[in-house]
């Protein structure tokens, strides 16, 4: 079997959910990109702006799409208030600066 024929078979590998109740997000110094599963809500993709409105609004989103876990990324410190704010909401954080 050629090296091709194992990428693709690789490729369509289905990973198992862990945790149905999860978000991720990549934090930025203007804004940041939600992303929650597909069946939580019609756009489940967004972005919002790192203005404290705004983090809120991402913050009852997340609870209407009945998030309990996000995973963030940041580089910087910009996660801190969002931080602040979900944990407010009773939504578990786990934060991975690379």
């Amino acid at each position: 079997m050629g090296q091709s024929t194992k990428n693709r078979r690789s490729r369509k590998r289905r990973f198992s959910t862990i945790n149905l109740n999860a978000a991720g997000i990549d934090v930025g110094s203007q804004f940041h990109v939600v992303a929650v599963p597909n069946d939580r809500d019609e756009e489940p993709v967004r972005t919002f702006q790192s203005f404290t409105g705004d983090l809120h609004r991402l913050a009852d989103w997340l609870v209407c799409c009945r998030i309990e876990t996000v995973a963030m990324e940041s580089t910087g410190i910009y996660w801190i208030p969002l931080y602040e704010i979900l944990e407010s909401k009773g939504i578990t954080v786990v934060v991975a600066n690379v």
